[in-house]
C-alpha cells in the first residue's frame, strides 16, 4: 500500500508562513545594531501570525473528521504532532546544553521546564535569556493537548457550543489580561513594567490563546458551515485590506499599555484571521500563484524559528570585523548564515523525522479501521 498523496500546497499559506518567520528574524535582528523602529517595535506580530496558521490547520484537521461523522484518529494526531515538533526542538535543546558557545544568552531557565514545555508558565527574563523564545512552542504544545480534549467533549454535538465555548475564552483572556496588567504591571515603573508584561502577559499560554481560537473559529466555519465558507472566500478582496486596517490600529497602541493588554491581541488575531481568508480566497492571486522563495521559507521556518538567535549571536561573537562591514552585506550575512544553520537542522533531522512519520502513518493505513489524517 502507498502512502496517501499529500494535498496541494496552498500558494497563500506558504506565503503567510514565510512572512511570519521573515516578521521574527527581522524584529530579533533588530537588537544586533539594525535600525528597524516598526519591527524592532511590532515585530512579535509574526509569532501571532504562526498561531493563527497553527489553529486553522489543526482545527481543520480534526474538525472536519467530526463534521463528516467520524471520530478523529487520535493517535495518528498525535504521532504526527510529537513528530513534527520533537526532534528538531529537542536537538537545538541538546546543542543549547552541551555547547553554551552557542547560547545568544549565558543563562537558561532550568531543563526540566523546557523537557515538559513550561518555560511560558514560569518566565524570568531578567535571568533566563537562552532559548527563550520556545515559549511559544510552549503555547502551541498545550493547545495540541487541550483542543483534541475539546473536541472529544464535543464530538457528540458537532458544530454546537463552539461559539459558545469561543466567546468564553475570549472574554476570559481579556479580563484576566486587564486583572493581570492593573496588578502586575502598573505597579512598575518604565523598565518594570515592560519586564512584568512579558512574563506575566505576553508568554503564558492563558493569556494567549486569542491568534490560535481566531484560527479554529475559521476551521469550524469550513467544516460546519461550509456555505458560510464559501461566502468569505468570496470576500477575500474586501478582507485582505481589513485585515491590513485592523493590524494598523492594533499597533497603535502602546505594545505595553492597558489598552493593548486587553484588545490587542484580539485585534491582531482578527486581522490575520482576514489575511489567512485572504490567502486561500482564488479571487486573489495569492491563492493561485507561487510567490518565488516563499515555499522554501515556509519548509525551513520551524528550523529558523529554533535557530536564529543562537545564529545571530554566534556571528556576533565569531565573525571578525562584522560591525565594520557595509550594512546590507552585514545583514545578508546574518540571514544567510541563519538559512544555512536552518537548512542543516531541516536536511539533519527535521525531514527524516517527517519521513518516519509517514511510514508509521502508512503502517497504520494497513489496518483496518484506521485511516490516517492527511498531511498537515
Amino acid at each position: 500500500m502507498h502512502p496517501l498523496p499529500a494535498p496541494p500546497r496552498a500558494p497563500g499559506l506558504d506565503l503567510l508562513r514565510a512572512a511570519a518567520i521573515v516578521t521574527v528574524m527581522l524584529y530579533h535582528l533588530a537588537s544586533h545594531g539594525f535600525a528597524m523602529p516598526a519591527l524592532g517595535r511590532h515585530g512579535w506580530i509574526g509569532v501571532d501570525l504562526f498561531f493563527v496558521l497553527s489553529g486553522y490547520l489543526i482545527g481543520w484537521q480534526l474538525l472536519r473528521e467530526v463534521a463528516a461523522g467520524r471520530q478523529p484518529d487520535w493517535a495518528a494526531f498525535f504521532l504526527k504532532r510529537a513528530l513534527r515538533v520533537l526532534p528538531p526542538y529537542l536537538a537545538v535543546l541538546l546543542l543549547y546544553l552541551l555547547v553554551p558557545g552557542w547560547r545568544e544568552a549565558a543563562a537558561m531557565a532550568p531543563t526540566w521546564q523546557f523537557l515538559t514545555f513550561t518555560v511560558n508558565l514560569f518566565p524570568d527574563y531578567a535571568r533566563y535569556r537562552a532559548y527563550s523564545h520556545a515559549w511559544s512552542l510552549c503555547v502551541e504544545e498545550h493547545f495540541y493537548l487541550m483542543f483534541p480534549l475539546a473536541v472529544w467533549l464535543m464530538a457528540r454535538r458537532p458544530g454546537r457550543g463552539i461559539a459558545a465555548l469561543a466567546f468564553l475564552l475570549l472574554a476570559g483572556g481579556m479580563l484576566l489580561r486587564d486583572w493581570l496588567w492593573r496588578h502586575e504591571v502598573a505597579p512598575h515603573d518604565a523598565a518594570g513594567a515592560f519586564l512584568r508584561y512579558a512574563e506575566a502577559i505576553y508568554a503564558p499560554t492563558w493569556c494567549r490563546l486569542d491568534g490560535l481560537l481566531a484560527g479554529v473559529l475559521l476551521a469550524a466555519v469550513r467544516a460546519f458551515r461550509p456555505s458560510w465558507w464559501t461566502r468569505l472566500l468570496r470576500a477575500g478582496p474586501v478582507l485582505a485590506p481589513a485585515g491590513v486596517a485592523l493590524l494598523a490600529m492594533a499597533l497603535r497602541l502602546d505594545p505595553v499599555g492597558h489598552a493593548a493588554a486587553v484588545i490587542q491581541f484580539p485585534l491582531v488575531a482578527l486581522g490575520f484571521a482576514c489575511l489567512l481568508v485572504a490567502a486561500l480566497s482564488p479571487r486573489l492571486p495569492l491563492a493561485r500563484f507561487a510567490l518565488p522563495g516563499a515555499r522554501q521559507l515556509a519548509l525551513l521556518a520551524f528550523s529558523l524559528y529554533l535557530t536564529h538567535r543562537q545564529v545571530y549571536a554566534w556571528l556576533d561573537a565569531h565573525a571578525a570585523g562584522l560591525d565594520d562591514w557595509p550594512r546590507l552585506a552585514a545583514f545578508c550575512a546574518y540571514h544567510l548564515a541563519a538559512l544555512a544553520v536552518a537548512a542543516l537542522l531541516y536536511a539533519g533531522v527535521e525531514k527524516p523525522a517527517l519521513a518516519l512519520r509517514e511510514r508509521l502513518l502508512v503502517r497504520r493505513q494497513k489496518q483496518p479501521g484506521l485511516a490516517a489524517l492527511q498531511e498537515r
